[in-house]
Formats: C-alpha cells, structure tokens, sequence
C-alpha cells in the first residue's frame, strides 16, 4: 500500500472512531415522560392534568428551575410528580420555600417494603382508591396520615413553619392507568387543591422550558446546545483532520476518475447513417414503401390478422370492426402507400405522423 493511501485510511478511521466516540459520549436530550402531564403513556399524568382542567381548576404547568418560585408573591401549592422515588426529606431550598407559607406535594418518594399486599384498596374521603405498591411510611410523632393501612402510611403531611410537605409513595397515584379509577384522580386533586394556593405542576423536571429560561442557560439555538457537547470539539478535529488530508493528497475528495468511452450501439448508429443517404438521395418512395409496409405487418399484428400482407378493403374492414374508430385515416396512409409517386418532404412528414396516431390508438385499445 502506498504511503499517500495509508494516510487516507489512518485518517478515516480515527475520524470514524472520533464520530462513535462523540454520540456514545453525548449526552441524552430525551425527556422524562414518566410523570408529565404532557404524556399520553400509562405512567404520564396527561388525563389527570385535563380532569383539572375540566371541573374548573385554575392549574398551570411550571417549566422553570425550583428557585424561580421565590418571585412568585402569591402562596403556591407545588407539585413535583418524580417519576421517580426519591427520599422523603426536604431539601434545604425546599424548606426555606415551604416555611415562607407554600405547600409542597412530592408524588414518589422511598420507603422500605413491608409484608403489605401490592394491591389495596384504600379507603379516603374520595372513596377508594388503588394503591399498587408494598412500600409504606413508618408512622412517626408530628405527622398526619392522610392514606394509609396497619402497615404504615402511603400519604402524610409534615410542617414546616407556615408551610406544609406532602409526601406520596407511589409514583403512579394519578397516572393514566388509573382513568378507571376515578377515586384516584379526585383524591389526588383534593390533595393538591388549597384555598388561596396558586397550583403548579413541575415540568421542568421532566425536561420541559421556557424558551426564556433555554437561552439563560445556553440552549437556545442548535449551536449553543453543541457548544457544550462532545459533539462541537469533535466536529472540528474531524473538519482539520480532513483539510489535512486533502492537502496532503493535493486534490479534492479522491482520486481522479477516468471518462469512460460511450458504448456506441451499431444498429442505431446504421439506422441514422442510412436515413442521412435515404435523405439526400431524396429516395422517398423508397421509405414509403418499407416503411409502409413495417406499419401495416404491426398492425395486423396488433389486431390478430397474422403476418400476411392483406388488401387494403379487408385491412381497413378488421380496423372499423374491432377497434370502433373511423376508417378515414387508415384509408389515407394506405391510399397514399398505392400511389407509387415521389412524395414531398411534407407529405412524408405528415404520412409519417398519421401512422404515429394510429399506433398510439392501437395502443389505447
């Protein structure tokens, strides 16, 4: 292998495995639909979301950081649906915004798995609901139990200052599996609906943001977001690495392809070199006569009248018979074909095209 190829081909593999290491690396920008009120899935809270929406609460989706909360100068009850389990604490931020007055529901936190059924029915003031988990909250001083059985609590409430934290164990309380549940989903509403409370639900946990809060954390366009990716820095090693290979190649993206001679087909070529000699020869009768024959054996064929010249009576008879279309065009080119005279270069031309409508009306039929 020349020197020049093992170059080009080192280089395409390092940018190959530049290009497999770049979108193994990247990271994933697909939301979390467990838990959105966007999502249509079982474990999505859309029909939930539209339940609300129905029996006229006032409810809106939040799609900006936690903090962003503090300019908010109404009291807000906030609904964080995780989608997945995490711990039943507040988090320092969260505690200080719940102290102010503010009531936070977290549907999905950890707890132990007891000797509970998976499946219970539990009664609440919405009637019964469908618990579909073993896991349960130890009963502790200070907190009150909104749902729960003998093995512990499923929903509970703790304060904070002037404020108060909910916790949910399962993830899926109000969820779309649960449409046939409706106990559920009013239940879950009674939790999150307190007088004088503005109520938000948290989707910008599940990937959902404001075009306003995309462009302060630079993700407002495609070129922001590569910029702080794998994907920008790899782009441009590949982009030098390949400028340095066509340099060093001097010339653009290969090597030089060779024309290739056209295939000349002989019977196209015989059959245009003997009508330039049949023109100047002006041998017109000539071209009529085989000519006009040729049509006529094809239209016999077409018409299933075998491949013996016939009279022009019988031809013409077969044609009306068969086909429903007038006799006065075939008439005219097989007349003009029994008149043995030397013809225009006109009416060659139009004889010529009077057979071209006839073929293209065999062919219709």
């Amino acid at each position: 292998m020349k020197r020049s190829n093992r170059l080009v081909v080192i280089g395409a593999l390092v940018l190959g495995v530049l290009i497999l290491l770049t979108f193994i690396s990247a990271p994933t920008t697909s939301k979390n639909h467990s838990g959105s009120t966007y999502s249509r899935n079982p474990e999505g809270y859309g029909a939930w979301y539209a339940y609300m929406e129905s029996r006229g609460t006032s409810i809106q989706r939040w799609q900006k950081p936690f903090n962003d909360l503090n300019v908010e100068k109404r009291r807000v009850t906030f609904v964080q649906i995780t989608g997945y389990q995490r711990q039943p604490f507040l988090y320092d931020d969260e505690k200080e915004w719940v102290e102010k007055g503010n009531r936070l529901v977290v549907v999905g936190v950890r707890e132990p798995v007891t000797a509970a059924k998976f499946t219970t029915m539990q009664e609440s003031s919405a009637g019964e609901v469908k618990i579909d988990t073993r896991r349960r909250h130890p009963f502790k001083t200070g907190e009150k139990v909104s749902l729960g059985d003998r093995f512990g609590a499923i929903v509970w409430e703790e304060n904070y200052g002037k404020g108060t934290a909910v916790f949910v164990i399962p993830s899926y309380l109000g969820a779309n599996a649960y449409q046939d549940t409706p106990a559920n989903f009013q239940y879950l509403a009674d939790l999150v609906s307190q007088k004088g409370n503005s109520l938000l639900v948290d989707e910008y946990i599940h990937g959902y943001k404001e075009p306003s809060v995309r462009k302060q954390e630079g993700k407002g366009d495609i070129w922001s977001y590569l910029a702080q990716t794998p994907l920008m820095p790899a782009f441009l090693q590949g982009g030098v690495l390949l400028l340095v290979l066509i340099w060093g190649q001097n010339r653009r993206f290969g090597k030089p392809i060779p024309l290739e001679t056209p295939v000349v087909d002989n019977s196209e070529a015989y059959i245009q070199a003997l009508a330039g000699v049949l023109q100047k020869a002006e041998s017109r009768d000539f071209v009529v006569e085989m000519v006009g024959k040729e049509e006529q054996l094809q239209l016999q064929k077409a018409l299933g009248l075998g491949q013996q010249l016939l009279d022009r009576p019988n031809l013409v008879n077969a044609w009306v018979q068969q086909t429903g279309f007038g006799a006065t065009e075939l008439n005219e080119v097989l007349n003009l074909q029994l008149q043995k005279r030397q013809l225009s270069e006109k009416e060659l031309v139009s004889w010529l095209e009077k057979w071209r409508i006839i073929r293209q009306k065999i062919q219709q039929f």
